[in-house]
Parts: C-alpha cells; structure tokens; sequence
C-alpha cells in the first residue's frame, strides 16, 4: 500500500508545517513519534547515523503505521542512490546536504525526479514498496511526483551566489531551504561566528532570499520559544528537536535528581 504524503498535501494547501528528528536506527522511533499525532513528518538524519538499505525499509514501514511521512537527509558523497533507495523503502522527502551551485541543485533535481518528457530526470520505474502491486506506471509517477525536496543552504559559497542557486531551486520546483549555521561557519574557516550574533545576517538573508523566490524557508529549532523570531521574519515551516539530545538531557535531569536523593543517605 502507498501512504499518502501527507507533508505535500499540506505545502500544497500552504499550511505551515512541522517535524522533529531522529538519529537513532530504531523504528520504534518514527512509530512512537506518528503515534504522538502532532507532527506531519519526522526527519531520519541518515548524514549523521548508521543505516542499510533493510532499516530504511523498516523505519519506513513503523511511520506507516503511525500515518507518519518520513524525509531522509542524506552524505552528498551518495546520496543520488541513497535517496531512492529511501524513496524505494517508503519515505516521502529527501534534505539534500552540501549544495554550493546551480548545478548541484539540477542533481538533486534529477535523483529524485521522474524519467518522463519534459522533466530532465533520472528516475525510473523500480519494484519497490511504492510499486509492489505491479508495474502501474500512473499512481507510481503520481507518488513520485509528491516527493517533497529540500536543499541546505550552508555553504559560504551558496551563500555567495545565493541568488543563482535559489533560481535554479524554483525552476526545478525545489520545495524548501534549511539553513545550516555550523557547515556554513565550517566551510567559511570561522567557526567562532557559528555562537555570536553575527551569524544572524547570514541566516536572515537565506530566510530573505528564500521567500523572494517562492522557495520556502524551513527552520532547525531547539525549543518552542525560538520559533517566534522566524515566525516574524516569515517562516512557517520547522523541525523542532533531535531525539539524541532530548534523550540526553532528560538521561542527566533523571541522573543528577537521583544522585542528590541518593547523596542524603
């Protein structure tokens, strides 16, 4: 059965959207998360964690059960493969990593696109989840069609021809930006500014830019209270949290109260 993608039901009634990640190869994750019913995907953050081509199958199948669309990031080094290999598996968007020119985002584009007239693309048919029925070539392109794309902003050279890239981003109906602070400021050889205030222009220029060529822009947050600056710049999509650090905050709040209880005895 195909889930429907959710997500791009709501971009395409332009309803704000929300997400959390996960990193931990486990599918419980995704299910538990679907299950909580407030979010509209959850991001695999497959850059940063360890995965194969058999749990991207499972983690695809416990969102399903939770009704939940799933969006992978993925290495630039492979990720034309990885990414259907994931769209294969049942996952829903694809976070293109590293992208620097135009050309990078015609790539991503093209992985992720249909092999059909007109859309200079690579991706063909594949008996995979979303065609285990057959070779029903209609309702496969349409589920192809629905994939959500987005591409990180976080190199200083994206940055520097930014214009270019997001036009390029529009004429191949790339969904959404992510701004990425810490590679921006890693590949800029600064990496003091990634903590001081003057990471703010950079950021607020991608949020700028990003609106004015009608690519939306999509922000990483920690806690609810930071959503309100991006909401007044005009931001309306978010991916709040990181299972690794939720689970390693409330891992030292659980131990640190028990050492004190214990310290007493």
């Amino acid at each position: 059965m195909i889930l429907a993608n959710t997500f791009r039901q709501k971009l395409d009634r332009g309803e704000p959207t929300m997400g959390t990640h996960f990193l931990f190869a486990e599918p419980d994750i995704p299910e538990m998360i679907g299950d909580s019913g407030y979010f509209d995907y959850a991001e695999f953050v497959g850059e940063y964690s360890t995965f194969d081509m058999s749990l991207l199958y499972h983690l695809a199948r416990a969102g399903q059960c939770g009704n939940l669309p799933l969006m992978i990031k993925l290495d630039q080094e492979s990720q034309a493969f990885w990414a259907q290999v994931a769209l294969g598996a049942g996952f829903k968007s694809v976070l293109f990593t590293d992208v620097r020119t135009p050309e990078d985002v015609d790539d991503c584009y093209a992985a992720v696109s249909a092999d059909k007239p007109g859309y200079e693309a690579k991706m063909g048919v594949k008996l995979r989840r979303p065609a285990l029925s057959g070779y029903r070539t209609g309702s496969y392109g349409e589920d192809l069609d629905a994939i959500v794309k987005v591409i990180m902003i976080e190199k200083a050279v994206t940055v520097d021809n930014i214009d270019a890239v997001l036009e390029r981003a529009r004429e191949r109906n790339i969904d959404m930006t992510q701004w990425g602070p810490a590679d921006f400021t890693f590949s800029k050889g600064e990496s003091a500014l990634q903590q001081s205030y003057e990471i703010r222009d950079y950021e607020e220029l991608v949020i700028k830019k990003s609106i004015e060529y009608g690519v939306a822009p999509r922000i990483e947050i920690g806690q609810v209270e930071q959503a309100k600056r991006y909401i007044d710049l005009g931001v309306r999509h978010f991916c709040v949290g990181w299972d690794r650090f939720i689970y390693s905050a409330e891992i030292a709040r659980l131990g640190d109260g028990l050492q004190k209880v214990l310290s007493d005895l």
